[in-house]
């Protein structure tokens, strides 16, 4: 088949390339789009766009391809696909970062450190950058420098209709602020302009390890460690069997453990004074902080999230971390069947608190930590059904400590009525962009905000 005037490449099911262009990240997703649109510009989304409507087709839109919902591919429809634009242009003397709608974390990270610069990205590299960024951003470095959304400046844009535009807090400002934490509800961004800061390139990070006996006494000790933390210090909670990585000896493999994963946005003198206490806690397995390059620690724990294996989850944000709330993490966070599952907990606070509520798209920023329950397993393996369970288990054990959640970690079988949650006092500021820019809906394959009808 052809577009005309469409520069990419055109991928349909009698492609040799159409079942690995259709794959995403969650391989629990197996759909099948008429085409796949693999655009190598902003003229070709707009293009791809245009056909789009004038053919009533289906419509996905693929940045890294990471969602756990499956989002980035359809059923008999069109992908509109931007791998193929991954793009990074940095402005060290601006402190800024061009980059293009297809890019990876790695790709932003690897860029801005070859200047000492950073922003803040997902904690695995192969996230892609669009879908982390449209739905808020949390990662290692939001306490100090906020979310990524905190750390937009403009976005290029192209509409349901084809129309490319530039939207900043200057250019269609209404545009922008959704764009920050409203997801993909608005339009194909095909290039984000990111303020960057000062980081690195070496920071003190790692992780600590202890066995899962242990769990309670690591979150009775962190719960006053993190609430005291300066916001230089990112920490995330992981519980789950040891990974086997080349860093954690052999013997350590697939043991259940509790982790605590740093990263200090500062100097190293000062993080290693911060750090003492958590490092003295207890009996360590394993303490894994060192200094080391900001791209490598980016990058340590993604071969434990393959592309291509099946991934459920359940998430919500969690008030402080008091005595009965430790006591339902410790019951059920290691009762998944696959040794590849986990859970995560992740310390919010700091800068993400600091912007005003209604400033941004982003939902709750007053909540102290986000919890996500994953259950993962390989292709032919048979943990599906009851990691699936487990996690619907532990979620349903939250319940009364619930407070919102993170739309990106929203999976593939929520209620509609939990995007609302996700955004809470903003949602019907939502609504109102949403039927400016795309009234009939076309962007609705995402946690879809609906636009106002009539």
């Amino acid at each position: 088949m052809e577009i005309d005037e469409f520069q990419g490449r055109l991928i349909t099911v009698d492609h040799a390339d159409y079942d690995a262009a259709r794959a995403i990240w969650n391989g629990a997703i197996d759909r099948y789009p008429r085409v796949i649109a693999r655009c190598s510009r902003a003229a070709d989304v707009a293009i791809a766009m245009r056909y789009a409507r004038e053919q009533n087709l289906e419509v996905a839109i693929r940045g890294g391809g990471h969602n756990v919902a499956g989002t980035a591919v359809c059923d008999d429809g069109i992908v509109v696909d931007l791998t193929a634009m991954r793009g990074v242009r940095v402005d060290p003397v601006g402190g800024m970062a061009q980059v293009q709608g297809g890019a990876l974390w790695g790709d932003v990270d690897r860029a801005a450190q070859a200047h000492g610069l950073a922003t803040t990205g997902g904690i695995i590299s192969h996230t892609g950058v669009a879908g982390l960024s449209l739905g808020g951003g949390i990662g290692w470095l939001m306490r100090k420098h906020g979310l990524t959304v905190d750390n937009l400046l403009a976005a290029e844009v192209v509409t349901a209709e084809g129309d490319l535009l530039r939207s900043s807090e200057d250019e269609h400002p209404d545009l922008f602020w959704a764009l920050r934490g409203g997801g993909g509800n608005f339009g194909v961004v095909s290039s984000f302009e990111f303020r960057l800061n000062p980081l690195g390139p070496v920071v003190l990070a790692g992780p600590i390890f202890w066995d899962a006996g242990d769990t309670g006494e690591v979150l009775h000790f962190y719960r006053e460690f993190a609430s005291n933390a300066p916001e230089e210090l990112g920490t995330v909670v992981r519980f789950g069997t040891a990974p086997p990585l080349p860093a954690i000896p052999e013997e350590l493999h697939w043991r259940p453990v509790i982790m605590v994963g740093t990263c200090y946005a500062g100097p190293i003198a000062e993080a290693e004074q911060v750090l003492r206490p958590l490092r003295a806690l207890g009996r360590p397995l394993l303490d894994l902080i060192a200094p080391s390059r900001y791209v490598d620690h980016q990058s340590a724990f993604d071969s434990t999230v393959m592309h291509g294996w099946n991934y459920y989850w359940k998430s919500t944000y969690l008030p402080a971390l008091g005595d009965d709330l430790i006591e339902v993490i410790a019951e059920n966070a290691f009762a998944a069947s696959s040794p590849r599952s986990y859970v995560l907990i992740f310390h919010l606070g700091g800068a993400v608190g600091r912007v005003a509520e209604a400033e941004t798209a982003f939902g709750n920023r007053e909540a102290t930590h986000a919890i996500t329950l994953d259950g993962v397993w390989r292709p032919g393996e048979d943990y599906g059904d009851r990691d699936i369970a487990w996690a619907r288990r532990f979620f349903a054990a939250l319940d009364s400590q619930r407070e919102g959640v993170y739309v990106n970690f929203l999976g593939a079988d929520e209620a509609p009525e939990r995007v609302r949650e996700a955004y809470g006092s903003v949602y019907d500021r939502l609504v109102e962009v949403k039927t400016k820019y795309d009234p009939d809906n076309v962007f609705h394959h995402n946690q879809n905000i609906q636009p106002r009808s009539g």
